[in-house]
Order: C-alpha cells, then structure tokens, then sequence
C-alpha cells in the first residue's frame, strides 16, 4: 500500500499542518503535527518538479492514441468545446450547461486523483495532493497557484485556497461574451471538487471566490468542507449529497465492494462464467447446449484446453432434469491405465492384489445422474470397450465380477484431441467415436472470443476482489487493451489467473494497470507504431521515444574497459543533484522505488568505507 508519510526526502516545507500516518483504501488520513498554522506556500516553486508526471504522458501517434497513467487521454480543441457550451446553453438553458461541464470537470478530477496516487506512491503527502493542480495545468485548462492550506482532520478543520490564472474558460467567455457578472470556470471548480473530494474521502466543496471574467486580474477559489458553507454551493447543486456520501464512504473502505450505478447485465456472478459472452461462436455453442440439456444424448465437448469444458459439462447437468441427482466428474487421464477401468467401473473384492473390498465405481455413483469424463481419449483399450457397452445397453460390470449391473446415466464427455485422429492412429476406437459423438459441441478459444475477453475479465475481477476484500474499479484503458490484444493460449483458465495475480499485486489503487498483469509484451502489427512521443519537462516539445536511438546510445556505452556498477552509480548520483539531494524524487525519476534507491546508496558507503 502507498506510504504517503514525510519521509526523510529533504523536503521540508509544508502547506498543511498535518502529517498521514496510515492509509485505507490508498485515502491518506491524516494524523496532527503541528496545528492551528497556516502556512503561506506563495513562495513554493510550485510550476517545477512535473517531470515524473510528464514522464507518463505519452502520445502513440501511430496507434492514434494518447495515454496517461495507464489511461486513454484525447486531445480536444478548446474551441470545440466551448462551442458544446454554448449550444447547451442554447438549447437546454445555462443551468444544465453549468451542471454537465461541473460534472465533467468533477470526474476528470476524480480520475486524477487516482492517477496522482499511482504515479507518486512514494512522495510525500504534500507533492501527491500537488500532482493535482499540477496536472490540472498540464490538461491546459487552467495554471495553478497554491496560496494556502490549513488541514486538521482530528477537529474537522480544513481550508484551502488556490489562485487561478490563464482559465480557458475565462479566455473564451471574454473573446465571445465580454465581462461577465458571475464566475465562469464551471468544469475548472469541479475538477478541484473532484479531485480534493476523491483524495480526502469526504466532501470538499470549492466556489469561485473570485473570477477574471468578472474584471478581476486571475481567478481564485476556496475550499472548505461541504456542511462548513453557509451558502449552497455548486457540489450541492450539481450532485446528489446522499449519492455522494454513499460514493466517497465505499471508496474509503477496502472491506466494501463498490456500488455499482450501471451494473452490466451480461454478467451474472452466481452463474458458471462461460455463461458470460457475446461473440458468436459462443453463443453457437450455447444455444447448442440449451438444445440438448433435456435430452440423454451423449454430449462430446471438443476445444482446447482451458476452454472451460467442465463448466460447461457442468451447465448443461444442470439444465438437464438430471439436475436433483449426482453429477460426477473424473479426468481419464490423471489415473494410471491400471487403475482405470476399477475407478469407472468398480471392483469386487479381491479381484487383484490390494482389492481388499467390493467398491462401487464412479459410473454407479453416477446413477440417475450425469457423468463427465474429460480427456476420454486416454481411456485403455479394455476400459473403451466396456464403456460402449454402458452406453449401449446400459449395463456394466465390476472387475473381476460377471454380475451385470443395470445403470442409467447420461454422458458428457471432452477432449482436447481430434477424436478422428485418434481413431485413424489406432488410439480410439471407432464403434466408440462414432457412439459418443452423439452430438458434438465445439467450444471455441478464447482468441476466437475478441468480445467477450473484457467480460469475462470483468467477472473475475468482481469475484477476486471481493474474496481479497479490495476496493477495485476495473481495468485501466491501457489494462484493457493488453487484454484485449493478448492472444491466450491458456484460454479462460489463463484470463483468471491473471486476474487474480493482478488483483492480488494491485496495492492501494482503484484500478488495475498493465503493470498489474504482467502479460508478455504486446507486439504491434505495424512496426511504427513502436516509436511514441513523450513530452520533454525542460523544453516542452514531444521528443521521439524509438528503441533503435536507445540501442544506438548503448552501444555507445559498451566501450573498453566499461564498469556497469560504476556506470549505475554515476546514473544515480545524476539523478540525486538533478533532485537537490531528495531521494524520493530521485527515486520516482530513476522509476524504482525508495527502498531499492535506498539500497544501492548504503551499498555504495559500505563499499567506499571498505
């Protein structure tokens, strides 16, 4: 989980009269160390220090996308969106206008607050609160200047206050409408909303106290506490106070799953998830299945492995009006041959060495019911011949009996194989084949199933992160696309390993990034798309990010006499004077966490000291 705490980092001014000491659900909740204080922070250099931040911002203009902290951003002309303003306005009246773009800001600082925790888990609480405003001018929309912030949770106090310059919301209302009479920067207040709501876990409403439309040389708003105003404010306003509370309460609490306002209806979790899909090579095979539950066909299930057979085996028992009676599952293939056709079939006592009891096999177990035997090819050639007399006549013996003994069963069975194959190379036989393929249902790979890896992504992760009690949202877009993109050769089984792995790896953040997956590297069909531009923190402009120039600077490197321990040294101690000595920053340049740079210093001393 973050640790949001002021840690040895050389950094030592602070804007709030609080320390967090503990954390809960990746929410900082702050404990007093020096109170009734507010400090002035006019003078912090607040514009600098955005490089671990611009570092993420990274524009795959071949792919035609643009991403942030694991989420898909886009480009949009200012222009065009206040022409959208102005024609709501127009048509549906500026009280709607003023609703949606509070709430459009509001979210994207929601969505923020949750990118500043990912991006700087190691800062202080003072640089993680700042990555906000900072990315609020990032965004373009508006330049951000701390003024105060005065927090005490212990006594309910908070305050802060931030003066706003060069609001786009200002500049185009100016150009088209004048001055006006009432503050403007409607989706600007609720990004500060959002975002300081989202990042306290309770409800802090920012007005604009004072606005540049109105004649006024920049923009300033406060903050308090919703219920600390007097007058109604535009959270008020805009929001429905107790859907709020409800909202920000969950988000707070690792141990309560997420409300979720529009569930989707194509999933069920308390059903088999192969029910959960949409390509139409799964509802093929489904539709073939309601078909034929009711009947006593013998089913053969055909696809490869991890499809999901079983479950399926198990759907279709249940569908069946076998339902109230035994559905008994074996793998022919984890019992050795010798053993086999006792499992199936039974034993009598002392039949062979070790057969110290008569022992009813899994088929009479079966009885009345269904039985499903999954890799069927693996069946000895004496244990095939006496399953086709069970389909056949329905009768079977035990080994070492000759008694006949009558069962009723329905059979469901699954290969991996091509049944045929096997058939031709003298593996299976063909009277067998030919009986058990009754009615064949092909269950297709998951790489045949493009639409319904998100959903079935989706399933398990509402299902692990309520078994691990995590307060997780779903996939980031970029998540989603390595999923989407992956080519699953271990079909379903895979998908939920990895889901659970990257629900069990995901520490303090509502969302699970591609680093949580640890998929194997997607490789693009155009080789372009490869290179990406990223923004430079010094001169502003995108600079090519192409692996053959870093190739190009490492063979560089690679010259006579080179010292890869002393190389990684100098690397560091750059990094530390680019940092003025603040080893958290360091660190989140270098992208590696505190602890290992803390590592590589102290084993630095111990070998100068040696």
């Amino acid at each position: 989980m973050p640790n949001y705490s002021n840690s040895n980092d050389n950094d030592h001014e602070h804007i709030n009269t609080l320390h967090p000491s503990k954390m809960i659900d990746g929410i900082a909740l702050l404990e007093p160390s020096v109170k009734d204080k507010e400090v002035n922070t006019a003078e912090l250099n607040f514009s600098k220090n955005i490089e671990d931040l611009l570092t993420n911002l990274e524009f795959d203009v071949h792919a035609g996308k643009i991403w942030f902290g694991g989420q898909r951003m886009v480009l949009s002309h200012a222009h065009a969106l206040w022409k959208l303003r102005e024609d709501i306005t127009m048509t549906l009246g500026s009280d709607i206008m003023e609703r949606l773009f509070f709430r459009y800001g509001y979210y994207a600082g929601v969505q923020d607050a949750e990118i500043s925790k990912k991006l700087r888990p190691e800062g202080s609480w003072k640089e993680v609160f700042l990555s906000g405003p900072q990315l609020h001018a990032i965004r373009g929309m508006v330049k951000v200047v701390p003024d105060k912030m005065v927090v005490d949770f212990d006594n309910g106090n908070f305050f802060a206050s931030f003066d706003w310059y060069n609001s786009f919301e200002v500049a185009y209302y100016k150009k088209f409408n004048g001055l006006s009479d009432k503050p403007v920067c409607f989706s600007s207040l609720g990004y500060a909303s959002g975002y300081t709501s989202y990042f306290f876990g309770r409800q802090i409403a920012f007005k604009e106290v004072q606005c540049a439309a109105m004649g006024y040389d920049h923009c300033r708003i406060e903050g308090r506490p919703l219920e600390e105003w007097d007058e109604e404010t535009e959270l008020e306003r805009f929001f429905n106070t107790e859907r709020l509370n409800t909202e920000l309460f969950e988000r707070r609490s690792n141990f309560d799953e997420l409300k979720r306002q529009n569930p989707d209806l194509r999933i069920n979790p308390e059903g088999f998830f192969s029910a959960i899909g949409e390509s139409p090579s799964f509802k093929k095979a489904t539709t073939l299945m309601k078909k034929v539950a009711k009947t006593k066909a013998t089913v053969l299930l055909q696809g490869e492995t991890g499809v999901g057979k079983e479950v399926f085996a198990t759907a279709v028992h249940e569908a069946s009006d076998r339902t109230e009676n035994p559905f008994i599952a074996i793998n022919c293939a984890s019992i050795p041959a010798d053993l086999i056709e006792s499992e199936l079939f039974g034993v009598e006592k002392g039949a062979f060495t070790g057969a110290t009891q008569t022992r009813k096999g899994k088929i009479e177990a079966a009885n009345s019911g269904t039985l499903f035997l999954d890799e069927v090819v693996e069946l000895s050639p004496r244990a095939q011949a006496s399953l086709l007399r069970v389909l056949q006549e329905g009768i079977l013996n035990h080994v070492g009996s000759y008694i006949d003994i009558s069962v009723d069963i329905r059979v469901i069975v699954a290969t991996n194989e091509d049944l045929q194959t096997a058939v031709a190379q003298g593996k299976f036989r063909q009277d067998l084949y030919y009986r058990l393929s009754t009615f064949p249902i092909h269950l297709p790979p998951l790489r045949d199933r493009k639409q319904d890896i998100l959903l079935l992504a989706k399933f398990f992760l509402q299902k692990y992160a309520a078994m691990y009690q995590k307060n997780i949202q779903g996939f980031t877009d970029q998540a989603r696309e390595h999923l989407s993109l992956h080519t699953w050769p271990g079909n379903i089984r895979e998908l939920q390993n990895v889901t659970e792995r990257a629900v069990i790896l995901n520490e303090g953040h509502n969302w699970i990034d591609v680093s949580d997956l640890l998929l194997p590297s997607i490789k693009k069909d155009n080789s372009q798309s490869e290179q990406k531009l990223k923004i430079s923190a010094t001169s502003g402009s995108l600079q090519l990010v192409d692996d053959k120039i870093i190739n190009c600077a490492l063979e560089n490197l690679f010259y006579e006499g080179f010292d890869l321990e002393h190389f990684n040294d100098t690397i560091i101690q750059a990094a530390l004077s680019k940092c003025d000595g603040n080893v958290s920053k360091a660190a989140r340049l270098l992208n590696i966490s505190r602890a290992k740079l803390d590592y590589r210093l102290s084993k630095a001393n111990r070998e100068i000291a040696d």
